[in-house]
């Protein structure tokens, strides 16, 4: 009887999918993924942009979850990390939402718009090992251990209204973190990375536009309302936006966003 919100993704099998399923069918109890980044104040701002029609119609977009995690991982076992069995056991792309979720807005998917096909491939393991060997010595438990997810994993994903998207896993190699967003379309496109837009007919010259050149046309009205900038508790707002859409849902009995 009770609502739920549950951290991504939540499944480890299409037959867990189904059991969640077959589960809200059954009790009509929600179930909502508190995909944080479907409420980034950048990916709002986008979305809104997207649903204006200023990119023109979108033809491709890019998300990754790029992050140096090499750390977190080799500590697993003491910190009881989770992450570290999958790193160990599954080779894939196993943390897809940040990127997708926001993704999946600005392409109408489940509205109109479906995922229909999707080739996944990998590296080869190297990054954990070595970080392994050069910080803790070859006498730590996991300095000969065999890491099956590949160092970088690379999904290219084919949409039924003709779009594609591609997807980076990188988290076993020293970066900035980054979720590589790209949104491109017929009128121009949003690079995440540079923290800029091209817009044709906007911008002048083959140049890049900073986006703080348009928050004050496009920021999202959720983010100009509630203020979720003023609350640092958790990614800079968005995560405080998830779960007041989760909790407004489960007030007003209403199916949850996500």
């Amino acid at each position: 009887g009770k609502q739920v919100g549950i951290e991504v993704g939540g499944a480890y099998s299409l037959d867990d999918c189904w059991k969640l399923v077959d589960t809200y069918e059954k009790t009509r109890i929600h179930c909502m993924m508190l995909e944080n980044c479907c409420y980034d104040r950048n990916e709002m701002m986008v979305m809104r942009m997207v649903r204006e029609g200023i990119f023109g119609r979108i033809v491709h977009c890019e998300g990754g979850y790029q992050h140096d995690l090499r750390e977190e991982i080799s500590m697993g076992a003491e910190n009881r990390h989770y992450r570290l069995r999958n790193y160990q056991n599954r080779c894939c792309e196993n943390y897809p939402t940040h990127e997708l979720g926001p993704i999946m807005t600005y392409l109408d998917i489940n509205r109109g718009n479906r995922l229909m096909s999707l080739n996944s491939m990998a590296t080869k393991s190297r990054g954990l090992k070595k970080y392994v060997n050069d910080k803790f010595g070859p006498d730590h438990p996991f300095a000969d251990a065999e890491f099956r997810l590949g160092d970088i994993v690379t999904t290219t994903i084919r949409c039924a209204n003709g779009e594609t998207i591609v997807l980076t896993h990188d988290t076993s190699s020293p970066r900035p973190y980054s979720r590589g967003g790209r949104v491109q379309g017929t009128c121009g496109l949003w690079m995440e990375d540079l923290h800029a837009l091209h817009i044709e007919g906007r911008t002048k010259g083959e140049v890049w536009e900073p986006m703080e050149n348009y928050w004050e046309e496009f920021e999202h009205p959720l983010w100009k309302k509630t203020k979720a900038t003023e609350y640092t508790g958790g990614h800079g707002g968005m995560d405080w936006l998830v779960c007041r859409a989760f909790v407004e849902s489960v007030k007003t009995g209403t199916n949850t966003p996500i």
